[in-house]
């Protein structure tokens, strides 16, 4: 891609070109240095002046992450809102592929002209989201998307990065609080915005009510922001909505805006700097890895030497 496109392609986005918005993404998701440098002039054109709302959705796995999703898109959208969904699934460790399966569980969503779901991979990323989701964030709310949803990998010891792409961190539980809170890390929920606990419908119903009400209890934050849910039969999702726009006005949402600006910087940029520094030194660490596997230096000789030989 030339630079010439990068105004064809900026011009698309703006006029709400899905195609466009699509190969924007794309661009900001390669790896190539070519194509980062591209991004990074893509991205310095934007005027970002839609102040898009940026809602974090996360919870444990089989929660009904992307159920939830699609029942408040579909409420939203069918109000009027313009609505992006970035699902990041998990990648491979071996293979880098991803599922990207969260597109096929918004079925109402998907096929509303208010929405574009694009899944993503976390690319071996930690924190439950992609390398270039802030990015792709700023590409939707370029494009006019006023509700962008981010849907994380799920719950695990590094997921509270998400928090710093969100006005606000939607916590999604399993009907069993004992056993959800097991595998839920105590910092994700002080970090939440909003505890809802899913499934309050059928044979689950009174262990939901039951989960809801231990919550309330220990949660340090106000009892009234945690919910009962049901997203499969919509059971409360203009609830949490009522909710979400009550927490956003007591919010600063330009400093929010600001620290996040800030915060992806320092993460990008030292995320870049690492991959150059290791690229450039990789002869030296190539030939201390030969060196440990012939057991002519061993572990910590191993360090010492790239040290010296690279830092000083």
């Amino acid at each position: 891609m030339m630079p010439a496109d990068i105004n064809k392609l900026l011009a698309g986005i703006k006029t709400g070109d899905r195609i466009a918005l699509s190969q924007a993404i794309t661009l900001v998701e390669s790896i190539k240095s070519g194509d980062q440098d591209l991004s990074r002039k893509l991205i310095g054109n934007l005027t970002n002046s839609n102040q898009a709302i940026r809602l974090a959705v996360s919870g444990s796995p089989g929660v009904g992450k992307s159920t939830f999703i699609d029942a408040i898109g579909f409420y939203l959208a069918e109000h009027g809102h313009r609505i992006a969904v970035l699902a990041i699934d998990p990648s491979s460790a071996q293979s880098r592929g991803s599922i990207l399966g969260d597109k096929t569980r918004m079925s109402r969503l998907s096929r509303h002209p208010n929405a574009f779901i694009r899944p993503s991979p976390a690319g071996g990323l930690l924190g439950g989201i992609a390398t270039s989701t802030y990015e792709a964030s700023l590409l939707c709310e370029e494009a006019g998307y006023d509700v962008i949803i981010i849907e994380t990998v799920g719950v695990g010891q590094s997921e509270t990065l998400v928090r710093h792409l969100a006005d606000l961190f939607l916590l999604l539980l399993q009907p069993a609080a004992g056993d959800d809170l097991q595998g839920i890390k105590k910092g994700i929920l002080e970090d939440a915005d909003l505890l809802l606990v899913n499934k309050w419908d059928s044979h689950m119903k009174q262990e939901a009510e039951r989960t809801h009400a231990a919550y309330r209890l220990t949660w340090s934050k106000s009892r009234d922001q945690v919910k009962l849910i049901s997203s499969l039969e919509d059971i409360g999702i203009e609830d949490v909505w009522e909710s979400i726009t009550f927490l956003l006005k007591e919010t600063d949402s330009q400093l929010k805006r600001k620290e996040r600006e800030i915060f992806w910087f320092l993460e990008n940029t030292r995320r870049l700097m690492l991959k150059y520094f290791l690229e450039k030194n990789s002869a030296i660490l190539d030939n201390l890895v030969d060196n440990l596997k012939a057991r002519s230096i061993n572990y910590s000789e191993a360090i010492e030497n790239a040290l010296k030989k690279i830092c000083t």
